[in-house]
């Protein structure tokens, strides 16, 4: 089925191929993806457009010891496959498995751990004022999307970049652009008079010809240079990256196997920091993915032959759609709320908001620190923005939080999908962070739901605090519980108990909620009873039910999907020990280590989670306190 890709065992395999191979090879590895991504899940249209890319770099590049740094990373599937991971590809995702991103503790070929974006030209900088210090001769490309490009910190490495005069490749991959078949061809034209030695020289000749007329030679050369940036900036694309200290090649066609290899062969000898821009069609090759390449960005699993979801039907609502309805719904009475994301307004249900209010809602791209700041921006200015942002993601903007938002008190909500575990995408999007930097924060207020209808709760609550909050909810369906038409404003700081008895306390956040109240279902067959109680704050504490439990109960349990260093559960202990309460102490989440991708139930049993395993080690606990008198 695959002839050509079945004779790869590493990438120098690629260099043995004529270029009509490549281009079957290309077909080839298309269909092995998809095949795979249909039955694992995962990032499909941005792969299936980068695969001739992958080829050409492969044949050119002497790979791992020239260096290669993919932002994002989830465009690199080819380049999985043909460094000695075919036969592991079916393993993709899975735990155990080839993660969904280039990640250094897999091969030698993954030159640097992504998962975030914006980050390649500036790892692959590093990489290569590494290489100068050292004295090595090596090639080091960076690979960015147009997307990853709005983000500031590639600006500031272009920036640098230029400035040293480093050499660098920086393959700017732009699938948005349309470039006709005559634009398609003038560019091919220009691209290759301008990376001909030739090109260069006859700049430098030039610019000596004119200084070298008497008395106005200098004035002659200025005019002219003047002139030549006006009509460059009309007719001829990247005189931005060239400005910045870049010698720009592009656009070209991103599928051109045959183009692309004669450009990075000249590249190879150019001096100074090069960015080749090109063209490529996200999803190529897969018409569901071309047709519909935001549907098929990420995808769990799919029948290939319709590219129809095989999500079971009859699902509960998901935590995201059920915030973006209440957030429409609450909208109607506050004019004066905004919405705002960094580039994911579907993956974080704002862009129904957005349709509902085109004018009340701002996607900034891939930029979440200027995100909060505006966000502080609009609420100086007398609004209550409302920023939408994966976890993992909001931790780029710690700063922001603290000093602009948090240190003016500003009304701000922060709402963070995707917390807690997040499945098959693994450590690097893992929200399980957000609780230990948010609690840090002075004037913020957190909460955590502990199912679809209190995340509507919660977000009324958050809207209507004068001040800084955060509502964190996980990736996924709800529970099913029945979905009010109301809004109730909550206390803030006070927990809920959902059930009393016993000498034992469950206080559990969020997701953790509906795991304690099996754990205690568990202990109550077995005799042993206990209070459950849904913390629902994780600050303000309710320091008063805590008391209350530290007077009556002889072990208090604490249960967060967060690490456990400096969560929830250090928050109870720190409260516990600062007010001289002795009662013993066990705390549930996530260990001092990042957790490896795996389906959420695998996960939770990795990280002792689970009603069993949790209920388990009460019952040790329990075993070795001392017998009541």
């Amino acid at each position: 089925m695959y002839p050509l890709l079945n004779r790869i065992e590493n990438p120098e395999d690629v260099k043995k191929l004529t270029v009509r191979e490549l281009e079957q090879l290309a077909s080839e590895l298309r269909h092995f993806i998809i095949d795979t991504v249909s039955q694992n899940g995962g990032h499909l249209a941005p792969n299936l457009g980068t695969v001739e890319l992958t080829l050409a770099l492969y044949s050119v590049f002497d790979f791992p010891a020239d260096k290669l740094v993919w932002d994002v990373g989830h465009q690199a599937y080819s380049h999985k496959i043909l460094t000695g991971r075919r036969d592991a590809f079916s393993t993709l995702r899975k735990k155990g498995g080839i993660t969904g991103f280039p990640n250094r503790f897999e091969s030698a070929y993954d030159a640097f751990g992504v998962g975030h974006a914006s980050t390649s030209i500036s790892a692959a900088l590093g990489m290569a004022l590494a290489r100068d210090a050292k004295g090595e001769k090596n090639q080091v490309i960076a690979v960015i999307g147009d997307g990853a490009l709005t983000g500031g910190e590639s600006f500031e490495a272009l920036n640098n970049a230029g400035d040293l005069g480093t050499k660098l490749i920086v393959i700017l991959n732009d699938n948005e652009m349309s470039i006709d078949a005559n634009v398609g061809a003038m560019s091919e034209y220009l691209s290759r008079i301008r990376i001909a030695p030739q090109y260069a020289r006859a700049k430098r000749d030039m610019g000596s010809l004119l200084m070298s007329i008497p008395h106005i030679g200098d004035k002659v050369y200025k005019t002219a240079s003047h002139l030549k940036d006006g009509v460059r900036s009309v007719l001829v694309p990247g005189s931005l990256f060239e400005e910045m200290g870049f010698h720009y090649i592009g656009p070209l066609d991103g599928h051109n196997i045959a183009l692309m290899e004669e450009v990075f062969k000249s590249a190879k000898e150019m001096e100074g920091p090069v960015l080749i821009h090109i063209h490529t069609v996200k999803g190529k090759g897969y018409q569901p993915a071309e047709q519909a390449p935001e549907k098929f960005h990420g995808v769990g699993c799919f029948d290939p032959s319709t590219g129809k979801s095989a999500k079971k039907a009859g699902c509960a609502p998901s935590y995201t759609s059920v915030f973006s309805q209440a957030l429409i719904e609450l909208a109607k009475d506050r004019p004066d709320i905004l919405a705002i994301t960094a580039a994911m307004p579907s993956g974080t249900g704002l862009k129904a908001f957005g349709k509902a209010y085109p004018k009340r809602f701002f996607d900034v791209g891939i930029a979440e620190e200027h995100a909060m700041t505006l966000a502080a921006g609009m609420a100086a200015g007398g609004m209550h923005p409302v920023i939408a942002l994966y976890s993992t993601f909001a931790q780029r903007a710690y700063d922001q939080l603290i000093h602009d938002v948090c240190l003016q008190n500003l009304p701000v909500t922060l709402c963070l999908d995707r917390a807690g575990l997040v499945g098959e995408d693994g450590p690097t999007h893992h929200g399980v962070f957000d609780l230990s930097y948010l609690r840090q924060m002075p004037n913020m207020c957190v909460m955590a739901p502990k199912d679809e209808e209190e995340l509507r709760h919660m977000l009324a609550t958050a809207i209507a605090i004068p001040g800084p909050a955060a509502v964190r909810y996980p990736r996924g369906a709800g529970l099913g519980v029945e979905l009010t038409d109301s809004f109730e404003k909550l206390s803030v700081g006070k927990a809920e108990v959902l059930q009393e008895g016993g000498s034992i306390a469950f206080l559990a956040v969020g997701t953790m909620v509906e795991q304690v109240k099996e754990a205690a279902a568990i202990l109550a067959e077995e005799g042993i009873e206990s209070t459950v109680v849904n913390m629902r704050f994780i600050k303000p504490l309710d320091t008063a039910l805590i008391d209350a439990m530290a007077k009556t109960k002889k072990l208090i349990i604490t249960a967060e999907e967060n690490v456990l260093a400096g969560g929830f559960g250090s928050a109870v202990a720190e409260y516990l020990a600062d007010s001289g309460q002795q009662v013993p102490l066990v705390r549930f989440g996530i260990p001092d280590r990042f957790i490896e991708q795996g389906t959420r139930k695998e996960l939770l049993s990795l990280c002792g989670l689970q009603p069993e395993q949790m209920a388990e080690c009460v019952r040790e606990r329990l075993s070795h306190l001392a017998p009541e008198a």
